[in-house]
């Protein structure tokens, strides 16, 4: 397992990096987020994407006009308040 070291700089990103068969797996420290690819440069940028998303830097919330062009009414488009099925408990 490969791994970086923090020299106090806030801007240095610690991550670890390692294979798991024919893939690399690849975690950022502080967030816990992890991703992988087929190659080290693949996981990198999956990783940068994905804790962008985690940080809420990237992405947006769907507006109606996206929402109703996927088949989905926005006025129905409500967090349940029921019980959550059993597999989710």
């Amino acid at each position: 397992m490969a791994s970086s070291t923090r020299n106090g700089d806030p801007h240095d990103d610690e991550i670890r990096m390692w294979r798991e068969g024919d893939m690399w797996v690849i975690t950022d420290v502080e967030t816990g987020v992890t991703t992988q690819g087929e190659t080290r440069q693949k996981a990198l940028e999956m990783l940068d994407d994905a804790v962008a998303a985690y940080k809420a830097e990237r992405g947006h919330k769907p507006t109606d006009e996206e929402l109703r062009e996927l088949g989905i009414d926005p006025e129905n488009n409500t967090t349940g308040d029921g019980e959550l099925p059993e597999f989710m408990q």
